[in-house]
Formats: C-alpha cells, sequence, structure tokens
C-alpha cells in the first residue's frame, strides 16, 4: 500500500516544483517566451502566468470571477491569466517567483493543484526543449490522483480498461492491456497530452491514444 502523503508534504513539493520551473526560466530570450507550450494556444509566458494566477486566487475570488464570466471557464482563465501577467516576460516570471510559497488554491485535493504545476510546467519544459524533470515522488502522487479520478483532468477515463505501470517508481494502476512509461510521461498522457504517449509502451498505447 502506498504511504499516506499529508497537505503540508504535498504543498512542499509544489513550491520545490514551482522553484525549479522558476531557475529553468530565469535565462530565455523573447523568442522563446513566445514559443507556443503543449497546453493549447498558450505560449509559454501565458502559461506561467496562468500558474501565478491559480496560486493567488481562493475560493470565494474563483467564485466571483466565473460568476463574473458567466460560467464560461475559457473565458475566466483568460481575464485571471492577463491580470497576472506582466507588461514583460521579465515581470511575469518575477510576478511568478512571488508566488513560490503560496498555498492559496480553490476547491478540490492538494493533489490537484500540485498536478497543475507537474502538467503545466512540463507544457512550459517540452517545447522549449528543457531537460529537467519533476521529481519522482511528486509526479507518482499526482499520477495516482489522476488515474483515482476525473478531476480537472479526464485521468481515470482515460485509463480506463487498462494497466498502467511506471517503469522509474512504485506507480500502477488498473487493469487490461499493459502501458509502461516513465511515471511523468503517463501523468502527462493522462493530462491529455498525446505527444507523451510516444515515450510509452505496451499493448494499450493505441488505445490510450486513441482517447487523447
Amino acid at each position: 500500500m502506498p504511504k499516506d502523503i499529508s497537505r503540508n508534504e504535498l504543498w512542499t513539493m509544489a513550491h520545490s516544483e514551482r522553484a525549479a520551473l522558476a531557475a529553468d526560466l530565469a535565462d530565455l530570450d523573447d523568442a522563446r517566451w513566445a514559443r507556443q507550450s503543449l497546453c493549447g494556444r498558450w505560449t509559454v509566458e501565458e502559461v506561467l502566468a496562468h500558474l501565478t494566477a491559480a496560486a493567488s486566487t481562493g475560493r470565494l475570488r474563483w467564485l466571483i470571477s466565473v460568476a463574473g464570466a458567466r460560467f464560461d471557464f475559457d473565458e475566466h482563465n483568460a481575464r485571471r491569466l492577463a491580470e497576472h501577467r506582466g507588461t514583460t516576460a521579465a515581470e511575469t516570471l518575477e510576478r511568478f517567483r512571488k508566488i513560490i510559497t503560496s498555498t492559496t488554491s480553490t476547491f478540490g485535493p492538494t493533489a490537484a493543484w500540485l498536478g497543475e504545476v507537474v502538467v503545466h510546467a512540463q507544457d512550459i519544459r517540452y517545447p522549449l526543449g528543457l531537460s529537467r524533470e519533476p521529481a519522482v515522488e511528486a509526479v507518482t502522487e499526482v499520477a495516482r490522483f489522476y488515474a483515482s479520478r476525473d478531476f480537472t483532468v479526464s485521468g481515470h477515463s482515460v485509463i480506463e480498461d487498462l494497466r498502467v505501470e511506471a517503469t522509474d517508481g512504485p506507480f500502477a494502476a488498473g487493469t487490461g492491456p499493459l502501458v509502461s512509461g516513465t511515471t511523468l510521461a503517463l501523468t502527462m498522457a493522462m493530462a491529455g497530452r498525446a505527444v507523451y504517449c510516444e515515450e510509452l509502451t505496451g499493448p494499450g498505447v493505441p488505445t490510450l491514444r486513441g482517447r487523447l
């Protein structure tokens, strides 16, 4: 049985991953800040501003913002992103640095907000060719959470009737045709990032890829 991880431990992991991301982005030039991320139409800079917004918006503010956007969550996210984006990329990064140790979040388990950091950090790193990967211990907690339910991402649905097993850590879930790979690749696939299927192996990969 996996060891229970406390809420404080999860936040500590999130803080470490934010700090690592800030360090990775310290010397980017304008062209790299403007590169498209793995997160839809958002650029690298926009994803970072979104992370700052997520760590700056508590439950009440979130409810007010969502209601103000008439429950259009894309509009809500766009407004909050614009609020926390700087006039320059350097200012956007400085605003992110100020929330590195934040424990502000909206609704849901802390593992979901650790996942927000882990996944969006890779949304940024992957297109930039940055090799640093988050700690396996942190990604394992996110993988377990995503596999257990559909919340913020459709992780549970994506791996339904499949067996997923990490090759670099203890994460494993489900039954059915096998999908194996690093904990990070499995987590990013559960988060809907189809490009990470290229790093997975096993007879269940075509089914998983088709769901993305």
